[in-house]
């Protein structure tokens, strides 16, 4: 019986599913999907070792994939798979739109529902590119014939160049997710490898390329086990690539690809825990100076760092007796200082202009203080975009519409040891700072993020930023730090691991030693376009060199 059932995965439903109609699948089909789309937020933090288990969903997701009939209904099915995952793995964003910004239940729920299909696309578009390309060597010769002939549906016959042309699709479907519209990269199947098998190619490729590497494993697990319950013959050689992937993934782990260089710098990271809700309420404000300046002269260090904005004033009216009091504490410890505040130019008639979320670093009896401008806008929290002002007006979140920073900024110098820093969501963008990375003046050894998650509430969000935050350690072999409002405020080594953190939602400071490093990854030498170059060309060579296409060009 369990023999049966699973052949049933790669076996078409009746004759009349060779059409190419998503209504040819049962409606049960795409709610599978949709499920599995669910577990796969299993795979991400806080699960330890999810990345073992993406593997099994996704070697089911393809399996399921691999029913459809045509474009149209793997395009659902992706569909239903990316919807699946993506309302139950960024749910939290109702906290922030509801809770927060005061926006109705019923419409804070639509929005991420909507939000939640529209990311859907990007799995979707994939399935779509994969259909066209192994689906016209889906069908092998005897089994096609065999179906004409008797009116009974062809088992799915699993390819060398449609398992590639899987990786291939879903890496390019996720990169663009992560670039159209300003894009939004959150829960990329890669992150999950941080504590999965194949955490050592995210130095190689980076997350999508990690993302490629875990499609390719699915799709050879499928191919291996339909091989071996059909005829038997070549049973091995899927199953062993997938194997020797696996093995390279943990053993490339293991490979340090930068060196140690400076000294290694004392750092406390500062964790306030302010009430989103009171943050910018005048009560709040005092709360949050008079706290942050405690907790910043409250004991010296090579580098203290505070969550962003911090400070929820502007820049220039932070108060004289605070500034007065880090300025002496940075000179008198020779400790420099990183905290968030709002930036912002003032015109020569002294109107206020271009508004930024900035870090202010102050470097010990250095004249002036160094700035950052956040570069990577978050939409609709910090930016709006054309044509949607009226959704903004119904939430009443602060600091609607900022200006940018210039994409690769100056290192921050503490000790002789430059420090790339950002501010939040721009961490999920790792191929931005691994071009920043690319042209420093002085490249940074040490990453700081700085970041409030409060607006997300204790939930997932946290676990999941934190993860995000490790592939981009992992990414370009050096260590970060993260000083958040409510957690996790955290110390990660070069290779990806949690050094120490904060329990969450606590009022504390993070102290830790952290060793600078120096060298290039081979991703951040190349960035995403080793990935992108492999996959259209797989996609390329797939789609002209397909068995069926070839069929038809000799007759």
């Amino acid at each position: 019986m369990a023999d049966s059932s699973f052949r049933s995965l790669f076996r078409q439903r009746d004759a009349s599913a060779v059409s190419d109609s998503p209504r040819a699948l049962p409606f049960w089909h795409y709610l599978a999907a949709a499920v599995l789309g669910a577990l796969n937020t299993l795979s991400f933090a806080p699960t330890p070792h999810g990345g073992w288990i993406e593997l099994v969903i996704f070697a089911s997701f393809f399996a399921w994939l691999s029913r459809t009939n045509g474009w149209k209904s793997a395009a659902a099915t992706g569909w239903a798979f990316g919807f699946g995952n993506f309302v139950t793995g960024v749910w939290w964003l109702y906290i922030s739109m509801h809770v927060y910004g005061g926006m109705a239940a019923p419409l804070a729920a639509a929005a991420v529902a909507l939000f939640s299909l529209y990311l859907a696309i990007y799995p979707a578009l994939s399935s779509v590119v994969w259909s066209f390309v192994a689906g016209r060597a889906r069908f092998g010769d005897e089994d096609a014939a065999t179906a004409r002939d008797i009116d009974t549906s062809p088992r799915f016959t699993p390819t060398w160049h449609g398992t590639f042309a899987f990786a291939s699709a879903w890496a390019l479907g996720e990169w663009l997710r992560g670039l159209v519209f300003t894009g939004f990269p959150w829960l990329a199947s890669g992150y999950a490898q941080v504590d999965g098998p194949l955490k050592g190619f995210g130095a190689l490729v980076g997350v999508y390329g990690v993302g490629w590497v875990l499609a390719l494993v699915a799709a050879l697990i499928v191919q291996a086990v339909h091989h071996f319950r059909t005829t038997r013959r070549l049973a091995f050689a899927p199953g062993i690539a997938a194997i020797a992937l696996v093995v390279a993934g943990m053993l490339l782990s293991l490979v340090q690809w930068t060196t140690p260089a400076n000294a290694p710098l004392d750092v406390r990271l500062l964790q306030g825990n302010v009430k989103q809700e009171m943050k910018f309420e005048q009560s709040g404000v005092d709360e949050s100076l008079a706290l942050y300046k405690r907790l910043i002269t409250g004991k010296p260090a090579d580098l203290i760092v505070t969550p962003e904005t911090a400070l929820p004033v502007l820049s220039v009216q932070i108060p004289q007796d605070f500034a007065v009091a880090i300025r002496n504490f940075s000179d008198d410890t020779n400790s420099s200082i990183l905290f968030g505040a709002i930036g912002v130019s003032i015109l020569p008639d002294g109107r206020a202009t271009d508004f930024t979320n900035s870090l202010f670093g102050v470097t010990p009896h250095v004249n002036g203080v160094y700035r950052y401008d956040k570069h990577h806008l978050v939409p609709f929290g910090e930016f709006v975009p054309l044509g949607f002002h009226w959704f903004v007006r119904m939430m009443g979140i602060p600091l609607g519409d900022l200006a940018r920073g210039p994409i690769a900024q100056k290192a921050f110098i503490v000790h002789n040891q430059p420090v790339a820093v950002d501010i939040c969501y721009e961490d999920i963008f790792g191929e931005e700072i691994a071009r920043t990375i690319r042209e420093q003046e002085t490249p940074a050894g040490i990453l700081v993020n700085s970041t409030n998650l409060a607006w997300f509430g204790n939930t997932i969000a946290l676990d999941q930023h934190l993860q995000i935050a490790r592939m981009r350690s992992i990414e370009t072999g050096r260590p970060m730090l993260r000083a958040t409002n409510t957690g996790m405020t955290a110390a990660i080594a070069a290779n990806g691991d949690v050094i120490s953190k904060l329990p969450t939602f606590t009022t504390g400071v993070l102290e830790a030693r952290v060793q600078g490093t120096s060298g290039n990854t081979p991703y951040v030498t190349s960035g995403n376009m080793t990935m992108i170059a492999v996959s259209l060309i797989l996609l390329a060579f797939g789609f002209a060199f397909a068995p069926n296409r070839k069929r038809s060009s000799t007759r």
